[in-house]
């Protein structure tokens, strides 16, 4: 939100930056606890939003 101007918070983005590094890194370290190859879930979860947005008519490109 404070990215977008929407609200005011001390950092900027430095701190959006340090948060979402911080999420990455709690993803990773799960992923490798439970052994979930990562790789394969996004890719299959990208296949499945892309057939359901496809279902509805609409068309969006993969990130």
């Amino acid at each position: 939100m404070a990215q977008e101007g929407a609200r005011d918070m001390p950092g900027g983005r430095p701190a959006l930056e340090h948060e979402l590094a911080d999420c990455l890194w709690s993803v990773l370290i799960l992923a490798h606890r439970y052994n979930v190859d990562l790789n394969a879930a996004f890719l299959r979860t990208m296949d499945g939003l892309e057939q359901s947005i496809t279902a509805r008519g609409t068309t969006h490109a993969k990130p």
